[in-house]
């Protein structure tokens, strides 16, 4: 039986099923991939790859309710939620368009005597790209969009619960004009993948998803010696420290978790609070988390659809139940039904404890008590993951100082669910390598030459 199926988490139903590839499509698939990184990648300019790319975001925004059904289905994303992330897919695409001629422009070297030098950007040839559920649009966007502007062509293995929307996405490529093996989804198993990977004609591969995936791929490329960037999971802190509006800090950190029904994996999801406005920010907190709405995700009004899968629900719950058997406080939340999982809030969390070091990818935040700034920083630190962090405080000598500390890829100051095509993504420690987005994504998989000229 395939492992590629469209399972509408909502009812449990399976709406579709595909065939995994076979060994002579997946060969067909790379030595294209491979032919048109020698043609089309080395041949074609970069106002001619802005044009292609810009098309394609012009056919997300044209095609924007029909791709954004598409998702809702495949993994219960809210309605609402699904149109925006098909929306900030076309602004990634529409971006690398318009910044071309600055990420493959030649980059002047003063050097130290006579002559001239300069870094020259060549693609590296066929990439592979691995992309996880829970942004089926946006996830494919950050990486195929910088990748083809420079020149690259793409192999896209999408996750096996969103077939559907992977194919939208191949054919949007195609129908935007680009030659054939600049872009090809291709429904790999995980041994197909290896295989790919191993592949000479394969340059680098790009994977989004857990540390476990994360891992295996980096083994296979490393193996290979392939270059490799990966963007695994996260469990960001928010550190509220001060604030003169307690009401709106409460609210953006209910927006930041909640965010893709708490499935993103730069999602705030520990809350470390100074003394003096812990309890009112749990009782603030908790009546917004647990007031958030549970249903349809088609409806108007859900705020919280189901999670991905069944599975995915029932891993949460175990989480949940592990972490208050071994002594954590249950505020609000905390009953599953089916693949349903409503707002949760967590207190008395310690370092002995699972949950202090795990992430709940769900709509779960844990709220951590502290003394001071010193504290704060210590237990936003106390983690394996560095993806993102979010500080609030109305000190912005302390704001700088705090964001110097925290060990993360990326810090936002008194702001959440504020990412931007322009702004790099990505983390440290098990948190992966390497960036997406902004300009610094352009850098990951080109070939950065050196010419010197006397």
């Amino acid at each position: 039986m395939s492992t590629y199926a469209v399972v509408n988490p909502a009812t449990g139903e399976t709406l579709a099923t595909y065939p995994t590839a076979t060994d002579a499509e997946v060969e067909a698939a790379v030595a294209a991939a491979a032919e048109a990184a020698r043609t089309w990648g080395r041949t074609s300019t970069p106002a001619e790859r802005a044009a292609l790319l810009r098309r394609v975001a012009e056919l997300h925004r044209e095609r924007r309710d029909e791709l954004a059904a598409v998702i809702v289905r495949e993994m219960g994303k809210p309605l609402a939620a699904a149109e925006g992330e098909v929306d900030f897919a076309a602004d990634i695409t529409e971006y690398y368009a318009d910044h071309i001629e600055e990420i493959t422009r030649d980059t002047p070297i003063d050097i130290l005597g006579e002559g001239t030098a300069v870094i020259r950007r060549a693609p590296l040839g066929a990439l592979l790209g691995i992309m996880p559920w829970n942004f089926p649009y946006y996830q494919v966007a950050r990486f195929a969009a910088p990748n083809l502007a420079v020149g690259n062509t793409i192999l896209l293995k999408h996750a096996p619960q969103c077939p559907e929307s992977a194919a939208a996405i191949a054919q949007m490529y195609a129908d935007a004009g680009f030659p054939a093996g600049a872009y090809a989804d291709v429904r790999l198993t995980n041994e197909q993948a290896a295989e790919v990977i191993a592949d000479p004609r394969v340059q680098g591969v790009s994977v989004t998803g857990s540390e476990r995936a994360g891992a295996a791929v980096a083994e296979v490329a490393g193996r290979n010696l392939k270059k490799v960037a990966l963007e695994l999971g996260g469990s960001d802190p928010f550190i509220l420290l001060s604030t003169d509006d307690l009401d709106g800090a409460v609210q953006m950190a209910v927006d930041a978790r909640l965010d893709n029904n708490g499935q993103s994996c730069n999602a705030a999801k520990r809350f470390i609070v100074v003394d003096d406005l812990y309890e009112q920010f749990v009782e603030k907190f908790a009546a917004g988390i647990g007031g958030a709405t549970v249903g349809d995700p088609f409806a108007e009004d859900t705020v919280i659809g189901p999670l991905s899968s069944l599975t995915a629900a029932e891993r949460l719950a175990e989480q949940v139940d592990r972490a208050v058997a071994q002594g954590a406080t249950l505020v609000t939340g905390g009953v599953r039904d089916g693949a349903y999982y409503p707002g949760t809030v967590l207190t008395g969390v310690t370092e002995d404890m699972d949950a202090y070091r795990e992430e709940f990818f769900g709509p779960v935040g844990v709220v951590y008590r502290v003394a001071d700034e010193d504290e704060a920083i210590a237990v936003a630190n106390g983690t394996p993951f560095g993806l993102g962090s979010y500080v609030f405080t109305t000190d912005a000598e302390q704001a700088k100082r705090v964001a110097d500390r925290i060990e993360a890829g990326m810090v936002y100051i008194n702001v959440v669910l504020a990412d931007s095509p322009e702004l790099p993504f990505g983390g440290v420690k098990r948190s992966g390598t390497g960036r997406e987005m902004g300009l610094l994504a352009a850098d990951e998989f080109v070939n950065k030459k050196l010419i010197r000229t006397a």
